[in-house]
């Protein structure tokens, strides 16, 4: 076993056969498994167990895996690795805009899937330890002008509106405030925010700052927070 205290893992995937092999590998991996054969009955599972990560199939019956991981994404805050029978770009960017953690196409190796399991686990794990300790009474907010980040409840607020945040928006911008003023290379976010061994690219990057400047920008356009370094990546000013 390689898990002191067993994670969950939800698996939804509503092709019997592949279903059941990988919740034989995840619990041979020390994981206890719960799963679900189609979008409804995976709300239904998560809203039970919370499960400390998602394993998703796109195409399901009832509610595809994009709705399911948009409506996860609201209730909350649990990594999603989304599978898909096709290697069509546009899935990986839907599934990456709809809050999807990670991706892998249909055929995949189970040791690959196993790793990526393990990995996102592990992040997720990391990422509480650095907020704890990082919330201690003299530092549990972070604050720049009417921009508040409070660790301790995991919350972001312009002036006195809570601003929502999909979670790895919010990682990313507790990674960037953390490191106010320098100036962070796409592969370091991505490295530091996403892990080593995720399979997107620094677009990735890109594409959640934009969506963070729509929310905590005066105006996207002409961003005064999160700064763009030319051929660089970006700085945060606060």
């Amino acid at each position: 076993m390689e898990q002191d205290a067993k994670d969950t893992v939800l698996v939804v995937e509503d092709d019997p056969t592949l279903l059941e092999t990988l919740e034989y590998n995840l619990n041979r991996q020390g994981y206890r498994v719960v799963t679900a054969a189609d979008g409804v009955a995976a709300l239904e599972r998560a809203r039970q167990e919370r499960p400390d990560l998602v394993v998703l199939d796109i195409m399901l019956p009832r509610i595809d895996g994009f709705e399911v991981c948009r409506t996860l994404r609201k209730e909350m805050s649990v990594p999603i690795l989304m599978l898909t029978a096709r290697d069509d770009e546009i899935d990986k960017v839907v599934g990456l805009e709809v809050g999807a953690d990670d991706y892998m196409t249909k055929p995949f190796s189970m040791r690959e899937l196993m790793a990526r399991v393990k990995a996102l686990l592990r992040r997720v794990r990391l990422i509480r330890e650095e907020i704890t300790v990082a919330a201690q009474p003299e530092s549990e907010r972070m604050m720049f002008g009417d921009l508040t980040l409070d660790l301790s409840r995991g919350e972001v607020r312009l002036g006195d509106r809570p601003i929502p945040l999909k979670p790895k928006e919010y990682d990313l911008l507790v990674f960037l405030a953390s490191n106010r003023g320098m100036v962070l290379s796409r592969d370091l976010i991505l490295e530091r925010v996403w892990g080593w061994d995720f399979a997107g690219g620094t677009r990735t990057v890109d594409v959640h700052v934009r969506w963070m400047r729509e929310k905590i920008e005066a105006d996207p356009a002409q961003p005064t927070r999160i700064v763009t370094v030319r051929g660089i990546g970006y700085r945060f000013e606060g």
